[in-house]
């Protein structure tokens, strides 16, 4: 019988000689026709630490490795880190982009002052002042 192949993207690479790869698929509903989107994860082996997260992978089935591992990568394609790993990363980096946006509104208001002073049309000589 042959080794099922499946194709996914690395979401974790946390454990040592692991990644977590989501697979998905699309089915379609027996009664109504839609087409729906599945996926499930899987623990792959992955002897070198090589794959990161957001790498797209093909992971191949073998034997049992572990009590939850039975898949190993055999290939991809690295794609990189994704932008924001976790949540919570996600949720640091939302908050500093908000900080740094603050504080560059404060220093660019001197600077848009000095502009608009610029901009403001001389004030007309009269003829006493001539």
């Amino acid at each position: 019988m042959p080794r099922r192949v499946l194709e996914g993207k690395v979401v974790s690479n946390k454990t040592a000689k692991t990644v977590t790869v989501l697979v998905e698929r699309q089915v379609r509903d027996p009664l109504y026709g839609k087409i729906m989107r599945r996926s499930a994860k899987y623990a792959a082996h992955d002897e070198t630490n090589q794959w990161k997260i957001g790498d797209q992978v093909s992971i191949e089935e073998c034997r049992p490795l572990s009590k939850t591992k039975k898949w190993r990568v055999i290939g991809g394609k690295a794609l990189g880190e994704s932008q924001a790993r976790t949540v919570d990363e996600a949720e640091g980096k939302r908050a500093s982009v908000k900080r740094d946006l603050a504080a560059e509104a404060k220093a660019e208001q001197p600077k848009a002052e000095a502009k608009a002073d610029a901009k403001a049309k001389p004030a007309k000589k009269s003829k006493k002042d001539e």
